[in-house]
């Protein structure tokens, strides 16, 4: 495959389409050449018992971005996280969480990508580094992006 925007859009679809997780949070994703964008908004459900919006939900929100940065530059196979790096730093009780991802490095075995978290008045609450690595699993097998 060479058209990069297709592979990207194609990782967009598999992702809105065949995560089943995304049927709870609900996200929005957009991939670039080493980057994605992931969106979720922010709902009493996704609350601890202090009322602010639980880690779990800053870590799914990084970790996609972050994968998805790595992807966009992995067209044949699915890549894997093999460990993630999050620090929490401020709470969020409403709005938009906004997670950046960008690819900050790549070898043939590995990938590192930052991921950043910001609420909708842009403040950071959440910063993270992801590495992935290239599985053996074919992008093409993958229902929603092969489709």
């Amino acid at each position: 495959m060479s058209d990069l925007g297709d592979h990207h859009r194609r990782l967009e679809r598999m992702y809105l389409t065949r995560a089943t997780i995304n049927e709870y949070f609900r996200p929005e994703i957009s991939v670039g050449d080493g980057t994605a964008e992931i969106r979720i908004a922010v709902r009493p459900d996704f609350f601890h018992a202090a009322g602010a919006v639980h880690g779990a939900v800053y870590f799914k929100a990084m970790d996609d971005a972050a994968f998805f940065a790595a992807n966009s530059r992995v067209e044949e196979v699915f890549v894997l996280t093999t460990g993630f790096s999050l620090h929490l730093l401020r709470p969020v009780t409403e709005g938009v969480l906004v997670a950046t991802g960008k690819l900050v490095n790549a070898t043939p075995r590995l990938l590192i990508a930052d991921a950043e978290l910001t609420d909708d008045r842009g403040r950071l609450v959440a910063r993270g580094t992801g590495s992935f690595m290239p599985s053996r699993i074919a992008l093409a097998s993958i229902p929603g992006y092969a489709d």
